[in-house]
């Protein structure tokens, strides 16, 4: 079976653990510190804070930005739930809009009908589904417009740029993910990305129980430091990221150009934004069966996301209508894009597929199925 992700633990993140385990500073430290600097100049930002994962790493920002009780915040349905849940357990309330139909990130149009409407809204979520850079620019211009925060949820884009600029550097304050999947893992972990140094401040304090000095905590925080442990395959992870994006970027390539005569949807680039295909995600009107299809041809694949955060059960309260959002979640199918895939392994992907389009399963369209009314 071709796999959906290959982490890649290699000689070097083992040598840097084991140093980290002789040294006996575990938690908390130094390995951690030169983490948060290397990273930050990666990103091209003044200042980074590392966490226990992606979900308190936007947390902790949401908090250091002073958002919280009686505040709205304007995000994406179409994400990983941990986006819409950070806003929540800062105390604020998720505001969802549609997303673009050609990348599916957060559409800035939508955005301004939301601002238009409300008078609480405190701060925009912008979430870099699978990579692709959400339209930066105008939100950033909306942030300004409206004197709201701008965050990145970058969770799944390490690396990848907007008009030349890295991804975590785009925004007041920007949120990673070092989950084992991701374009670069730490085990687990997270990191906040800023220019902003009091906000870094705020946040490293919240991430470490509101410490100020030794035993003194001036306000009250949550444990959500990373360990040295996942700051040294972190380090390691770092130094291979450009390699392993080039590598998605060519197997995106790949499939892109050999997937185009079939009926599945692939990929766009808009002008301006480089994505770094945390996932390479067709649309398929009949994506159930080509699932099916594919596992039994050897080849792995999965739905993200397969609900959109408002039609979730843990926000029965939200009634909004997101056809965008709603349309993709039953049309989305991630094939395998990561680094270790050999050409044999893309050729067998582009085959499957082609053998689905000629399958028993596809049912045959109905008699007035792409007929456009005048």
């Amino acid at each position: 079976m071709i796999p959906l992700a290959s982490p890649d633990i290699g000689a070097d993140e083992r040598e840097r653990v084991l140093d980290v385990l002789d040294s006996g500073q575990l938690a908390d430290g130094e390995e951690v510190r030169a983490f948060e600097r290397e990273f930050a100049r990666y990103c091209g930002t003044e200042h980074a804070v590392a966490t226990t994962n992606g979900t308190t790493a936007l947390h902790a920002a949401f908090e250091a930005l002073g958002v919280g009780e009686g505040d709205a915040v304007v995000t994406t349905p179409f994400s990983f739930i941990a986006s819409a849940n950070s806003i929540v357990h800062a105390g604020a309330e998720p505001v969802f809009a549609d997303v673009e139909p050609s990348t599916l990130t957060l559409d800035p149009d939508r955005v301004e009908e939301v601002l238009a409407q409300r008078d609480d809204v405190a701060a925009i979520l912008a979430v870099h589904i699978y990579g692709m850079p959400a339209a930066m620019g105008r939100l950033r211009a909306l942030a300004d417009e409206h004197d709201v925060a701008l965050v990145e949820d970058a969770a799944q884009a390490h690396g990848a740029t907007h008009e030349g600029d890295p991804v975590g550097s785009l925004a007041d304050a920007a949120c990673f993910s070092f989950y084992p999947t991701k374009n670069m893992t730490s085990g687990e972990g997270g990191m906040i990305t800023t220019d902003d140094g009091a906000l870094a401040d705020r946040a490293a304090r919240f991430c470490d129980h509101g410490r100020t000095v030794e035993y003194r905590h001036g306000e009250v925080g949550h444990n959500f430091r990373m360990t040295s442990l996942c700051a040294a395959i972190g380090r390691a992870q770092l130094e291979k990221l450009p390699e392993y994006n080039l590598a998605r970027r060519g197997n995106a390539a790949y499939l892109t150009e050999h997937l185009a005569g079939t009926s599945v949807e692939t990929p766009t680039e808009p002008d301006g934004r480089t994505p770094v295909y945390h996932q390479y995600t067709v649309r398929s009107d009949h994506r159930d069966l080509l699932e099916s299809h594919l596992a039994d041809h050897g080849v792995s694949s999965a739905v993200y996301y397969p609900l959109p955060i408002h039609e979730q059960p843990a926000y029965p309260d939200v009634d909004v209508s997101l056809p965008v959002a709603e349309r993709a979640a039953g049309r989305v199918l991630s094939l395998p894009v990561h680094p270790d895939l050999s050409v044999a392994d893309l050729e067998a992907v582009v085959d499957a597929v082609e053998r689905f389009e000629h399958s028993e399963r596809v049912p045959e369209p109905a008699a007035n199925e792409g007929r456009v009314d005048s």
